[in-house]
């Protein structure tokens, strides 16, 4: 079935003909969504609330961590049931569900046979065509309204939310369009509209050694290069340098990481207008990934639609989660590690929370301090299980989730992702034994014949 929809249809023709169903079902039922609750999630929610709310439509939202068996099976059989940024790994669990009720919209890898009767909306039964859930959300909702060009700036904000920027392809140059974007060639830490010692000293992607988290060592190069402060001790922002300065600061920066090309650190920086302001899409994609992060999902929905009561929480949850990102990342740098040929797991337990596991093995994985094709597993204990988050370095190598997927077969579990990106839930019970079969896996060295 999958051959068949990727040889019938264009990625664009399924959007249309399913955002048809959609309309023709949701005539006479109650529409349930349930999202993702990261950042391409959160904004596809709010994109997705937005459009029904101009169509009149019933609904209720929900927003997950993670889309679990249990969840399924608890799910009410008379509504239409709306999966956005989730769903395309647990296609198995739906055999005792009214499928034509069900839609799903997502990107992420497509490895289970899918049910006929599912009305699923995915880039990866089409080319693997690089687009966001939020993107794809965004061109669903345009097709059901072609009013909604206001809320294309959310899409994008989803897109680099998942880290998609760098793979503007045709359809995301479309939603670049619509969402009206300023584009601003510069360095690519941020948020580039803030004082530049305190963006460098929250500077993750690329972790910048003996800066980042450092307020000492960010003064000092500073004063290296020349920058001192303008006006009652604040700093110039990024977008305010001259080019000598911005060239002196790529090259501390290179000095200080010297694994970074210079084209990996500089490329297009997005502004978008938001309450009123133009701000770096970057920072406002992270302040709605940090309050999902920390527990509050309602607090990211609201910020996304420009709520002036939710700005200030969400900017205070996101000064909360940048200090535990620091404190998680100096946790990583001291602890002990298993280590092997071309990989590196760290076993966390209980000193990084679940939430934040991920971020940290996406922020290593983009670091430099690791080669090309090094997969990178994270641990983190939630409850009674534990959330692995694996990454591969550059995006090259073994395909992470086939790996994870034949570990979960054997001892039970979850799992979702990407090749160069995806992640497991396991039980504490099982821990040890899935520690031995992961390092187990990873040891085994491809051999070109």
């Amino acid at each position: 079935m999958n051959e068949k929809l990727n040889n019938e249809y264009s990625l664009t023709s399924q959007i249309e003909s399913i955002a048809e169903k959609f309309i023709e079902k949701i005539k006479d039922k109650d529409v349930l969504i349930i999202s993702h609750f990261d950042t391409d999630g959160i904004t596809s929610a709010t994109i997705m609330v937005q459009t029904l709310k101009k169509m009149d439509k019933k609904f209720s939202l929900k927003i997950v961590r993670r889309l679990e068996k249990e969840t399924i099976d608890t799910l009410p059989r008379d509504k239409i049931i709306l999966f956005l940024d989730l769903a395309s790994g647990s296609l198995n669990h739906f055999s005792t569900m009214e499928i034509e009720n069900i839609f799903i919209i997502d990107h992420h890898e497509v490895f289970q046979t899918i049910p006929e009767g599912i009305n699923i909306l995915n880039p990866q039964l089409n080319d693997k065509e690089e687009i966001s859930s939020s993107s794809l959300t965004y061109l669903f909702c345009k097709q059901l309204n072609q009013e909604n060009k206001e809320l294309a700036k959310l899409a994008i904000l989803g897109m680099i939310g998942d880290s998609m920027e760098k793979s503007i392809d045709k359809l995301n140059n479309v939603i670049i369009n619509d969402g009206e974007v300023k584009r601003k060639r510069g360095l690519l830490i941020y948020p580039s509209t803030r004082p530049i010692n305190r963006t460098l000293e929250f500077c993750s992607d690329p972790y910048i050694p003996e800066i980042t988290g450092n307020t000492k060592g960010v003064l000092e190069l500073l004063r290296e290069i020349g920058l001192s402060p303008i006006n009652n001790g604040k700093y110039k922002s990024l977008i305010e340098l001259d080019d000598e300065e911005m060239s002196r600061l790529v090259t501390a920066i290179l000095l200080k990481n010297p694994k970074v090309k210079n084209r990996e650190i500089i490329g297009d920086i997005f502004l978008i207008k938001f309450f009123n302001k133009l701000e770096d899409a970057r920072e406002l994609s992270a302040i709605i990934n940090a309050c999902s992060k920390l527990g509050e999902s309602e607090t990211a929905i609201q910020f996304c639609m420009e709520i002036t009561k939710a700005k200030r929480r969400a900017e205070s949850m996101h000064t909360k989660y940048k200090q535990f990102i620091i404190s998680a990342l100096n946790f990583v740098s001291e602890t002990e590690k298993i280590e092997g040929n071309g990989f590196v797991i760290i076993n966390a337990k209980d000193n990084i929370k679940d939430t934040i596991i991920g971020t940290i093995a996406s922020i290593l994985s983009n670091s430099s301090i690791y080669d090309n094709g090094t997969i990178i597993a994270t641990m983190a204990y939630y409850d009674d299980k534990i959330k692995v988050s694996v990454r591969s370095v550059g995006r090259s190598g073994r395909n992470i989730r086939e790996i994870l997927t034949d570990i979960i077969n054997k001892i039970g579990g979850e799992v979702g992702g990407h090749e160069f990106a995806a992640g497991c839930m396991v039980k504490q019970e099982k821990e040890k034994e899935f520690l031995e079969m992961l390092k187990k896996s990873l040891e085994i060295e491809l051999v070109k014949i």
